[in-house]
């Protein structure tokens, strides 16, 4: 293997305007400060616990558990982990979603969330919970990257390939553990108590490579079937432009997206095509004006000027007249309509708030 440095960089997609950063669980932090929960375990780059000193456990971004004894008053919202993220739930139940698929999670599940993967933890609270995690840091910011593995992991070359060929081309995130699985999560989280990682990191290498043995063990037993697609070309297109609607106020070009995406422009636009049906113009005007109504619906506050700018149209007078060719109205009309109906909103309860006090 390359013994040429690493330069850990938390995103999921890259480019000279765009970044993706990777979460770093402040709301659990913040839990953990105010007394709400038990929470151990080690880090880098602002992940919770015990920060890692460079050469200790080299591509663990973070491993740790919680131990929530009630509802919390806390979730993680939707975000994006640079790394292959596992997670183990010892006790209790949890609501969790991946690329908007919502899975209800019980006792002895496992879940796997891939390097690019927009997931979600509570809807939107964490329930009384007991959950055990490892993120390892894989150096792919595009599917179609090659994982890089941590050197301190001693598969074989055809095992390491398998089971990089199972977690990259399995949709599924949900599994149930093995017994070998749920002894090993259990013992992780034992080992993370420790208060220095110097001194279990013997240790939690070879855990971590029997957890992985054991991992690749149950995914050939079980015979998922493997969808080479999702490390594909136009798997990465498709997640840029499912992306798109977050970078609005960016001020995208052909080039740019395509250069995004690290294509040609023509091939870029071949693909939004196919997955589209729209040239990427047309689609990115689609996603600004959806957006745009969203907006103004939701917050009338806004002046129609900085709807515009949010969204990223240059003048508002573009974007009147944008709105109004896609929608029949202009866009301070929906704003109006929109106040109105929060003042009936306001109104009706107020009413009922003064009926239920009579």
């Amino acid at each position: 293997m390359s013994d040429r440095p690493r330069k850990p960089r938390p995103a999921i997609y890259h480019s000279p305007e765009t970044v993706y950063r990777a979460d770093t669980c402040d709301p659990l932090k913040q839990a953990a400060t105010r007394g709400e929960l038990r929470l151990a375990g080690f880090g880098r780059r602002g992940y919770p616990g015990t920060l890692l000193p460079a050469g200790v456990l080299e591509d663990v971004a973070s491993a740790g558990f919680w131990d929530a004894p009630r509802t919390q008053s806390w979730g993680l919202n939707w975000h994006r982990n640079e790394g292959i993220e596992l997670t183990f739930l010892a006790r209790g139940k949890l609501d969790f979603a991946v690329d908007g698929t919502a899975h209800s999670l019980t006792a002895g599940d496992l879940t796997i969330t891939r390097p690019w993967q927009k997931h979600r933890v509570g809807t939107p609270h964490i329930h009384a919970s007991r959950l055990v995690w490892v993120i390892l840091d894989l150096h792919v910011r595009r599917p179609d990257e090659p994982w890089q593995w941590p050197r301190w992991l001693v598969f074989s070359p055809a095992d390491r390939q398998h089971l990089t060929n199972l977690l990259r081309h399995c949709e599924r995130p949900v599994w149930k553990a093995t017994p070998a699985l749920r002894a090993g999560f259990e013992k992780l989280a034992e080992l993370l108590g420790s208060a220095d990682p110097a001194t279990v990191e013997s240790p939690v290498k070879i855990l971590l490579n029997t957890l992985l043995f054991d991992l690749l063990q149950m995914l050939k037993a079980r015979r998922i079937l493997l969808q080479p697609d999702l490390s594909s070309t136009r798997r990465m297109v498709e997640l840029f432009l499912h992306s798109l609607p977050e970078h609005l106020d960016h001020p995208w070009t052909l080039a740019t997206m395509a250069e995004h995406c690290g294509l040609a422009r023509s091939r870029f636009a071949h693909y939004c095509r196919e997955i589209t049906n729209l040239s990427p113009a047309r689609y990115l005007m689609q996603c600004r004006l959806e957006a745009a109504m969203r907006r103004l619906e939701e917050a009338p506050e806004l002046s129609v000027t900085d709807v515009a700018l949010a969204c990223g149209f240059g003048s508002s007078q573009h974007f009147a007249n944008r709105f109004r060719r896609a929608f029949g109205i202009p866009p301070s009309l929906a704003s109006s309509r929109a106040r109105h109906r929060a003042a009936l909103t306001g109104a009706a309860a107020q009413q009922d708030r003064y009926a239920g006090a009579r």
